[in-house]
């Protein structure tokens, strides 16, 4: 049974309840990243090669997004959102079960599956729900509670962690799951197409073993677990399958990710200039936790009671981030915060074991206030020229690449590393190689501010809530 909802209430309630999803989520991802240097303690590997455990599950994400949208109209959305995160629970049990790193890996990947239709899917539920010019004041609604997890996720992990078992980290999920199904089933309306696109099976047989051989290259290059030849094949294997789909994607009337929306330049510069911003700063939630943990020699907890400040910056920018956009526009706000936002990305660059705590927490604060406000514009003017009937193909493209970024910048971060301690004759975790790494993920995420400059000055406009 299914609770009817008016207009106003449409707007704060499903995005609410979407956000729970994402808190979920956000949570696992946050406490994961503190908790991985004791992680690999306990399953005697290296920290480094835990990167594998982060990067198999935007591996999933980016594989399986593709057919969340074709899925949402095909079964409903509300019903593809519920089994989404039944898969996502299952997963995150199986993780607190597993006892070596490939276990680990496997169950993430099973969590990635839940995770690929869960989030976007409830995305598309709010965009469908809601007019446009409420999209930006529906996108803090779904966004702020969500945002929760950053905030308490390095807590919480680090005191898991720290004064209990890391396997607790994933078995919180069950709680959070159990409310969502519940709130899904009484308040989110069966949303569907009427028109259902033919779902590209040859695309997906090209986009998806091509992502996945790619990032799986990507992701061992360097590690020495698997034969260099293997990864080599991986690699030119994956680009050979993605170029095949680029080909196949032109002659087809509706292909798994369609390219075509790369012609509106709203959507086209927000998911290149995005993908190149997200990649810089997507590096931080793995970097931080090692260089504090492993380089300060911090304890869990102390690291997540450093880190959670980001969060809390994250989740109070979405209430700011409205009449910052009126202000200022979204070309404004998106080229000069792209600067800001690097630049305080790369500030822990100068963070010593003696750097006060209050320095840190007031910097991390301000680039998570920053970040918060660039992924904010990014995620809203992407749809802003997209027309309604082409939003399930748009949210799976933007959302494809979002997790390709993320995956790419931990592995950019992990290589950087690794290349640093060999050039300096040490181990990659060692705390003299970590500046030269955030130097290199500051050059990423600033250079986006060139690709944001091409926005037309009245971009987004008609997103922006003027009452």
């Amino acid at each position: 049974m299914t609770i009817a909802l008016n207009p106003s209430s449409m707007r704060r309630v499903v995005p609410l309840i979407v956000a729970v999803a994402l808190l979920m989520e956000n949570i696992d991802s946050s406490v994961l990243s503190t908790s991985l240097p004791a992680m690999a303690l306990d399953l005697s590997t290296d920290p480094i090669h835990l990167k594998l455990v982060l990067t198999s599950y935007l591996l999933a994400l980016a594989v399986f997004i593709p057919a969340s949208g074709w899925a949402a109209d095909r079964f409903g959305a509300r019903h593809v959102f519920r089994m989404a995160i039944a898969v996502f629970t299952l997963g995150s049990v199986a993780c607190g079960l597993s006892n070596s790193l490939w276990e680990l890996v496997i169950a993430r990947t099973l969590q990635g599956i839940g995770g690929s239709m869960m989030v976007p899917v409830g995305r598309l539920i709010v965009l469908r729900s809601v007019p446009k010019a409420g999209l930006v004041g529906a996108m803090a609604w779904l966004t702020v509670p969500a945002l929760m997890g950053p905030v308490v996720g390095p807590l919480l992990g680090g005191w898991i962690t720290t004064y209990w078992t890391w396997r607790w980290i994933f078995w919180i999920n069950i709680p959070l799951s159990v409310v969502g199904l519940v709130l899904a089933t009484l308040l989110i309306p069966d949303i569907r197409e009427e028109a259902r696109a033919r779902f590209d099976w040859t695309g997906f047989l090209m986009a998806g073993p091509g992502l996945a051989a790619f990032l799986t290259g990507a992701t061992l290059a360097g590690l020495s677990l698997a034969p260099p030849l293997l990864v080599a094949g991986l690699l030119v294997g994956g680009m050979g399958l993605l170029a095949a789909f680029i080909v196949h994607a032109r002659r087809v009337a509706e292909p798994l990710l369609d390219l075509n929306l790369l012609r509106l330049p709203t959507f086209r510069i927000s998911v290149t200039a995005g993908t190149l911003f997200r990649v810089g700063v997507g590096a931080l939630p793995f970097l931080l936790p090692l260089m504090f943990q492993i380089g300060f020699g911090l304890s869990a907890f102390a690291s997540g009671a450093l880190t959670f400040v980001s969060g809390f910056g994250a989740m109070a920018m979405k209430f700011a981030a409205q009449p910052l956009l009126r202000r200022f526009g979204f070309r404004g706000v998106l080229i000069g915060n792209a600067v800001v936002a690097a630049a305080l990305g790369g500030v822990p660059a100068f963070f010593t074991p003696l750097t006060p705590a209050l320095v840190i927490l007031a910097l991390l604060l301000m680039g998570g206030l920053s970040r918060s406000l660039q992924f904010t514009a990014l995620n809203a003017i992407a749809y802003a020229d997209v027309p309604k009937e082409r939003l399930s193909s748009a949210t799976s493209f933007s959302s494809v690449l979002q997790q390709l970024s993320g995956s790419l910048g931990i592995t950019v971060a992990a290589m950087s590393l690794e290349l640093a301690g060999a050039l300096r004759g040490t181990a990659a975790t060692d705390l003299g190689n970590f500046p030269y790494v955030f130097a290199v993920i500051t050059v990423l995420a600033v250079s986006s501010a060139l690709l944001f400059l091409t926005l037309d000055r009245s971009a987004g406009e008609a997103l922006v809530d003027r009452r």
